[in-house]
């Protein structure tokens, strides 16, 4: 737990304004603010504001907390939502050119691409780094440095209908017995995306990146197309054949037919939580069966990071670092968006049964890679697991190929 003192809007505005800066926000515990103002600029500085580009999915709640900031440090706070699209394709054009927000929102595969562009400035959490789940940490870090505050975190899980099925199975040879006794047309239902699919790929013993000493990813050692990713290839070209799995399954129609008690299994994430509660299915949560090796999912990330080019670098670092990570915006966060947030003391807090679950069944989630290769993941990765469920080509051959798009995405970042 952080050993820092809380610092009153005063004492803070000083500590940011003033020329003596250095020595009064040591006192403090908060050196890193020091930079970047004058002494003569306390009042403007309180007239001042920050502003903040956003997935419009969460604007409405953003603001709502960030009122918190105004209340407290008398600095304001313009939340502009756009898609997310948006935020990324505006703030790489604007950034560069000093017509950008100060810090932004989204998810941290984006990361990769900020950092070579050279748009975001570092943070230094201290000692409150160990209130964020440590993968938080890891997802929003690169080359050894932390750039965003992770807050809301992600993963898929095996959904299950309770009535059909009332025990989860721990093994993907369990769960093919389950299946032998079912009386039920669709039994697995998937959606046909890397990142659903990659519990499945390391449940076999595949990867996508090996790891350093250091645990960053090596992307020089690929693993889509060792024994296990091919296993996985072969388990899931198996499952379509045997009719556990059904061919040319859409996301809007995997979820309806869930919903609606047709199927038995579903490998799905937190986006689908409003639409099964409405529904009335009778659904569990737990994690994606092991193969050979515990199955291990991707965590997505959403976080905000600060734009290096903005006037208020220090000012929009001090929003994250003095009063995000803290347990009132952490805790509003969570009762606004019903969405797990990564500050440990929130999360650990957490009452919402499928969110515990989903929690649970991600514990040994492994950050997304941020790299630049990674849109050859998604785009190959989508191609070769749809060729499978088309069985439009060789499940073993079909990975191959995944693999070669990615080393070649990797090259040509090198």
């Amino acid at each position: 737990m952080s050993n820092r003192k809380n610092i009153s809007r005063r004492q803070f505005l000083r500590s940011v304004a003033g020329a003596s800066a250095g020595a009064v926000l040591a006192s403090y515990g908060y050196p890193a603010l020091a930079t970047g103002f004058g002494a003569n600029r306390l009042t403007r500085l309180q007239e001042q504001k920050l502003t903040l580009w956003i997935d419009t999915l969460f604007g409405p709640s953003f603001s709502e907390i960030s009122q918190g900031f105004t209340d407290e440090y008398g600095v304001g706070m313009e939340v502009q939502a756009l898609s997310l699209d948006e935020v990324l394709a505006q703030f790489l054009r604007a950034a560069p050119v000093n017509e950008g927000p100060d810090l932004i929102e989204g998810p941290h595969d984006w990361l990769g691409q900020l950092v070579a562009a050279g748009l975001v400035e570092p943070l230094d959490l201290g000692a409150k780094a160990e209130n964020v789940v440590p993968f938080a940490l890891d997802a929003w870090s690169m080359d050894g440095k932390l750039y965003g505050l992770g807050l809301i975190t992600e993963n898929v899980a095996l959904f299950r209908n309770a009535d059909l099925v009332p025990e989860a199975p721990q093994t993907w040879e369990e769960f093919e017995e389950v299946c032998k006794g079912l009386d039920v047309e669709y039994k697995l239902l998937m959606e046909v995306h890397p990142y659903s699919h990659f519990p499945i790929l390391t449940s076999w013993g595949g990867y996508l990146f090996g790891k350093k000493e250091d645990g960053s990813y090596d992307t020089s050692d690929v693993g889509l197309d060792n024994e296990g990713a091919l296993e996985s290839a072969r388990w899931m070209d198996r499952m379509i054949k045997e009719g556990i799995m059904p061919p040319n399954m859409t996301f809007d129609a995997a979820r309806t037919l869930f919903a609606g008690g047709e199927a038995a299994f579903y490998i799905t994430g937190p986006w689908n939580l409003p639409f099964f509660r409405e529904s009335g299915v009778n659904y569990a949560i737990s994690a994606v069966p092991a193969g050979n090796k515990i199955s291990q999912p991707f965590s997505g990330v959403r976080g905000l990071v600060v734009n290096k080019f903005s006037p208020n670098v220090a000012l929009a670092q001090a929003y994250l670092t003095e009063f995000w990570a803290s347990d009132t915006p952490m805790q509003k966060l969570y009762d606004m968006t019903g969405k797990s947030v990564s500050w440990v003391p929130v999360r650990d807090k957490i009452d919402d049964a499928d969110l515990v679950a989903l929690n649970e069944a991600g514990k040994e989630a492994l950050p997304m890679p941020s790299v630049l290769a990674m849109g050859a993941y998604w785009t190959a990765g989508g191609e070769a697991l749809t060729l499978i469920m088309n069985q439009d080509a060789d499940p073993e051959e079909a990975f191959k190929t995944w693999a070669t798009a990615v080393r070649e995405a990797v090259a040509s970042t090198q």
